[in-house]
């Protein structure tokens, strides 16, 4: 009987599979747009724990190939507009909120570490800038600075998005494949990449003190 009422509460908690692709793949899609201009929403997390529920459908591979193409896809389409928005404030006199956003957001030694990097190795640094937590807006607005034309930044971004894209989505492969429900290895994906990108802000936080 138990068993009978766990199978019926499972049913009536979790949404049919075609609801979940219908929502959940637009949602996934606008909100790694939004967190590529406005980097407050952890995208990451966000491309994880699609994985994972993916992972748990009836066609895993189709269904993870598609977080895959509307995570990477996403993620490009965001970061191109987001350095189009700085590329208008770079050529400005007055510069603009998105450049001024950026600033704020890139430490100034982190940009200088970041203006170093794509000096030496031009802008396959961009490949490696997403996949490092907190690095693409240094990355990207060292290019900006350097005037990077929009179709070369292109080029080293798409590459980047792929590679972020597909390291996202193994983290929630191997969070979902740990635990029997969907719910759980949600969690343990989001945690963990929650963490990775916290990680370089607590150590720089704990590096200060020493230094002084």
């Amino acid at each position: 009987m138990s068993a009978v009422v766990n199978t019926v509460a499972r049913q009536v908690v979790t949404p049919p599979e075609s609801t979940q692709q219908a929502v959940g793949y637009p949602s996934l899609f606008l909100l790694v747009v939004f967190g590529s201009l406005v980097p407050v929403v952890p995208t990451g997390a966000l491309v994880s724990g699609a994985a994972v529920v993916a992972l748990h459908q009836s066609m895993p591979p189709l269904g993870l190939l598609m977080v895959f193409g509307v995570a990477s896809l996403a993620a490009f389409l965001g970061d191109i507009g987001l350095y189009w928005l700085g590329k208008r404030g770079v050529g400005s006199k007055n510069g603009s909120r998105w450049l001024a956003a950026l600033r704020e957001r890139a430490a100034p030694e982190r940009l200088a570490q970041a203006d170093r990097k794509l000096r030496e190795h031009g802008v396959t640094v961009l490949v490696l800038s997403r996949l490092v937590p907190a690095g693409r807006i240094p990355v990207m607005l060292a290019c900006l600075l350097a005037h990077t034309p929009m179709r070369q930044f292109a080029r080293g971004d798409v590459l980047a998005c792929l590679a972020w894209a597909a390291a996202y989505q193994l983290i929630g492969v191997a969070g979902g494949s740990l635990f029997p429900e969907p719910w759980e290895g949600v969690v343990a994906a989001v945690g963990l990449t929650l963490l990775i990108s916290a990680a370089p802000t607590v150590w720089r936080r704990f590096r200060r003190p020493a230094r002084a």
